[in-house]
């Protein structure tokens, strides 16, 4: 990112910004779909039965969690890499 002068360093900010809001609205998209298909089946009320907002917590919590870890680990293996690219370990 150095070699990049000031224009180029903001429009590359832009960019990665943009991503990650793509990511975080598939993020949502997909906890949604999933906890909605898993957990609401009655259309008859237009509100939530207790098991179904009980189901739906749980669903996203255990989705938060696990998105969670994975960014985790995702983040060590990066480090991983560029501690190989430096020379490291």
């Amino acid at each position: 990112m150095d070699q990049l002068n000031y224009k180029e360093q903001q429009e590359f900010q832009k960019i990665v910004e943009q991503k990650q809001m793509n990511d975080f609205m598939r993020l949502y998209t997909s906890l949604v779909d999933r906890c909605f298909n898993d957990c609401v089946n009655d259309f008859t009320s237009n509100k939530l039965s207790s098991r179904e907002e009980t189901c739906l917590n749980k669903c996203a919590e255990k989705f938060l969690k696990h998105s969670e870890r994975v960014g985790s680990r995702f983040q060590e293996q990066n480090q991983m890499l560029m501690n190989q690219m430096r020379g490291g370990n």
